[in-house]
């Protein structure tokens, strides 16, 4: 073990370009094809070795911090899966600055628990190599591989086969986030709800210098979602209004994001936005290589 016990992770968040949902796979999850997209907002997860038991601490009120996180579970599913036991994780302390709002669909304890993975693997000196990891990170959810290796990538399946994209441009976002949270179960639930005979896609452009997966992209949770909430489409088309080239709900919700063709007019977007009193984050894409130098970061000890 290296004199470096301390590792610091930022965890990004993501958004998704595009999600299109078909019907029931046999494990009774839907039949997911969606394109992800890493952005810059983040959560700052810190793992410290110590004596004792496995801790993680929080100062935002409603994360968890016992064995409902997912970083707990993380951390649990790398113990038995190299120790084959089924002990409790120990001698780590977890110290999440949570960025990232949660029930907005944008990945926040997805990438914590990917992030956990990385760390840990370094702190408890496993033999584990990417391909393993990734094994490991789709028992934890759906969205946890992506966030291995980020960027612009494809997710089919329930979500967690994945596979890279041609790179989204570097691209300015803005992410705005209603006072109320979506559970996904409820998001597909509400799609089922309406039935095939709701219009339940909304199609949108995004610029044509994009590549060409951007063609026709959509998410097919917003309708139903904003149907129960109509901030989700008067969010959108504000967005819209203030600039962006493309605006959508990310996942299913709450989360609504803009792309805007530059910094300028993002920040512009984002200050009419919190002078309205909405939470907002002016941010930007992240590349798959910028996501990558983390991981590597993190298991050399970083």
């Amino acid at each position: 073990m290296s004199s470096t016990e301390t590792i610091t992770v930022r965890a990004f968040a993501k958004i998704n370009l595009d999600l299109r949902i078909g019907g029931l796979l046999p494990d009774g999850y839907h039949d997911v094809r969606t394109v992800l997209q890493s952005i810059r907002l983040h959560d700052r997860v810190t793992f410290v070795r110590r004596r004792g038991p496995f801790v993680i601490t929080c100062e935002t009120p409603g994360v968890p911090v016992d064995q409902r996180n997912l970083v707990w579970k993380a951390a649990a599913l790398l113990q038995r899966s190299v120790r084959r036991r089924d002990s409790l994780p120990s001698g780590v302390t977890v110290h999440l600055d949570k960025g990232i709002p949660s029930e907005a669909g944008l990945g926040g304890g997805s990438s914590d628990a990917a992030a956990t993975l990385l760390a840990l693997t370094r702190l408890w000196e496993l033999d584990l190599d990417l391909p393993s990891l990734l094994r490991l990170a789709a028992q934890l959810g759906a969205d946890v591989p992506f966030f291995l290796a980020g960027g612009t990538a494809l997710g089919t399946g329930r979500g967690d086969d994945v596979s890279p994209l041609t790179e989204a441009p570097p691209t300015d976002v803005v992410v705005v986030k209603p006072p109320f949270g979506v559970p996904t179960a409820d998001a597909y639930r509400w799609l089922d709800d309406d039935g095939p005979g709701r219009p339940v896609r909304t199609v949108r452009r995004l610029p044509p210098t994009w590549p060409a997966w951007a063609v026709g992209v959509r998410n097919d949770l917003e309708a139903p979602v904003a149907r129960r909430h109509p901030d989700i489409r008067r969010l959108v088309a504000r967005l819209l209004r203030l600039g962006a080239d493309y605006a959508a709900m990310s996942g299913s919700g709450s989360a609504i994001f803009g792309l805007f063709p530059d910094a300028r007019t993002a920040a512009a977007a984002h200050g009419a936005l919190a002078d309205r009193g909405w939470r907002a984050w002016q941010t930007r894409t992240v590349s798959r290589d910028a996501v990558m130098r983390e991981g590597r970061r993190a298991l050399a000890g970083g």
